[in-house]
């Protein structure tokens, strides 16, 4: 037990670690593993303070347990079931059965020989070892940019496979401990049919609080994102008490029933619970990597390689080569999905606390189940973060790093810009709401955007996959405004809108705001009357000026992005930058409206 100075210093160095390293790895764009698992391993190895036994002795398995609760409960709510159809559910289902299987199997086979542990043990570190994790795959997928179809076949494994291999972990531990191998008493199906059974049972009880609190309280964000914690906690305690490690099923289940049931419309995005997620899973990395010993590393060390080299280069290839087959995805995604499966946040917790509950049971190996899970784990992020980008550009599959715009809006003007943009290379996607401005936005050059797009974008529990930005521009003031303010939460990127006119008699819009595009007195009004006249829009040469008459829209970075300008920010090049510029209308000179466009 740390007297309370050390215990303090503890505390913060343990908070410091897991926010540093997060912080660092994500300026430097590689998943936060690469740097929170040696963070933590070279701390618990200089010093004692950030010890788990040391920070909560004999608690802390509980610790764990309840946090991997919440994490796998966040997980559950991206479940939506709906999302998954055609080729994409089957290669995502294969690839769940496949792959807990066969890793399953092959760990199982490889653990007696290489690390000299029986069969139980074996049984535990192959369930352990089957999950993978979105908060993984996904930074790697944000860095390679595939297409979406096999960005969604990967975040959904990822995301599947996580409670599955937690939920199946958990009921070989139960077995285990059922079994008592010490005597051999074997397996004890009535006691593996408790555990399920209590897991579900919770997990029904907190969707049902939860549903309560969410549907019929109707509790706003605050005391909504409260009602969850609170619910998730208390039903996966209450669990854990009546059966050990049932509540990770309770939470897995209650966050699975949320996304799914009818009328809850549980928002994309929930800023403070995925701030908290966040804050756990860099906590218990450090504080699960600071309790590996080095001397409980060394002797594993080689056998986990070969471990590391049997997962990476047979196990995965030959599940996702079975998975993908007649599924109609490219030679190249078939390929980079046998590349990737790196593990993660539940494997390391899991291990962490089945190793602590299996530590005073005798049973012999029990011990190397957290060194080679923490080897597994860094082996194989090591190997998937720093190869993934090249064998993606080998394969011809990883889009280009350009910036992907969604215009709302099918007039001459902000078809014109749109075309501007294509030009300047962006891969540009237009949504309009008549046939005529889609044949329109099809004379441009650019392809319209799927009909249901803009109902994804405003639906509060939708995501937009791929596209980085979204201008409405279209002439109803009040749409673009309340579009603009609900759509935030469903694009990995800004949402601006066009100012309305001085004297426009809207509701809700503003002539003023972060989300308005462009400068002072360039509204929609301005733009059209302008485009009408004869004006134009160009895009400058690299690290070339405004000419006189012509006024900055966007800023295109070198790297690709797109940076509107707006009242609150000017346009600021950088070296090899480029402006899209609105040119001055030629005096006197009507629009030259093409044949057949209409206005």
């Amino acid at each position: 037990m740390l007297p309370p100075d050390q215990f303090l210093l503890g505390i913060a160095l343990t908070v410091l670690l897991a926010v540093g390293s997060q912080i660092a790895a994500s300026r430097l764009r590689v998943p936060a593993l690469i740097l929170l698992l040696p963070a933590g391993f070279t701390a618990g190895a200089l010093t004692d303070v950030v010890h788990p036994d040391q920070l909560a002795p004999g608690n802390f398995s509980s610790i764990v347990s309840l946090s991997v609760a919440v994490i796998l409960y966040d997980a559950g709510l991206g479940l939506e079931m709906r999302q998954l159809r055609g080729a994409t559910r089957s290669v995502v289902l294969r690839l769940l059965v496949l792959g807990v299987l066969v890793t399953w199997a092959a760990v199982m086979g490889l653990a007696p020989a290489l690390f000299g542990v029986p069969l139980p043990v074996a049984l535990l570190l192959g369930a352990v070892l089957v999950v993978s994790g979105p908060t993984v795959v996904g930074p790697l997928l944000d860095h390679v940019r595939p297409p979406d179809r096999l960005r969604r076949v990967l975040i959904w494994e990822g995301t599947l496979v996580d409670p599955a291999g937690a939920i199946l972990g958990t009921l070989v531990l139960h077995s285990l401990l059922a079994g008592d191998f010490r005597v051999g008493r074997g397996f004890h199906p009535g006691e593996f049919l408790l555990s399920w059974l209590v897991g579900l049972a919770g997990g029904a009880v907190g969707a049902a609080l939860l549903w309560y609190c969410l549907r019929r309280l109707r509790l706003g964000e605050t005391l909504g994102t409260l009602a969850q914690l609170a619910t998730v906690v208390a039903v996966s305690a209450g669990c854990d008490i009546v059966r050990d490690d049932t509540g990770l099923i309770a939470a897995v289940v209650a966050g699975l029933a949320v996304a799914n049931l009818p009328g809850l419309g549980m928002p994309a995005r929930r800023p403070f619970f995925e701030t908290l997620v966040q804050l756990i899973i860099g906590l218990l990395f450090v504080t699960i990597s600071a309790g590996v010993a080095p001397s409980s590393v060394r002797p594993v060390l080689l056998p986990t390689l070969a471990l590391i080299g049997a997962l990476v280069m047979v196990v995965r290839p030959l599940v996702a080569w079975i998975s993908t087959r007649g599924r109609g995805l490219a030679r190249g995604e078939r390929a980079f999905i046998a590349w990737m499966a790196p593990r993660g946040i539940v494997a390391a917790s899991t291990a962490s606390a089945f190793a602590a509950t299996l530590s005073g049971s005798g049973l012999s190996g029990a011990d190397k189940i957290l060194p080679v899970t923490f080897l597994v784990i860094v082996g194989t992020v090591l190997v998937y973060g720093l190869t993934a980008a090249p064998v993606a550009a080998a394969l011809g599959i990883n889009r280009p790093a350009r910036a992907r715009p969604l215009l709302v809006g099918g007039r001459p003007w902000s078809v014109d810009l749109g075309r501007c943009l294509t030009s300047a290379g962006l891969d540009v996607t237009m949504w309009t709401a008549t046939d005529e401005q889609r044949r329109r936005v099809r004379r441009a050059g650019i392809e319209p955007a799927p009909g249901d797009l803009l109902a994804t974008a405003t639906d509060p529990s939708g995501r937009l996959e791929g596209v980085t930005s979204v201008l409405l521009l279209t002439d109803d003031d009040d749409f673009n405004a309340l579009v603009c303010a609900v759509a935030q939460d469903s694009v990995d990127g800004p949402v601006h809108r066009v100012g309305p006119p001085p004297d426009s008699p809207g509701a809700v819009a503003t002539r003023t705001g972060p989300d308005v595009l462009f400068g002072p007195g360039l509204g929609r009004d301005v733009l059209a009357d302008r485009h009408e006249r004869g004006a134009r829009f160009t895009v400058g040469a690299p690290g070339e000026s405004p000419p006189p008459g012509h006024d900055p829209l966007f800023v295109l970075r070198a790297d690709g992005r797109l940076e509107p300008v707006t009242e609150e920010r000017p346009a600021r090049p950088g070296p090899g930058d480029r402006i899209v510029l609105l040119g001055p209308a030629p005096d006197g000179r009507p629009a030259e409206e093409p044949p057949g466009t209409g206005r």
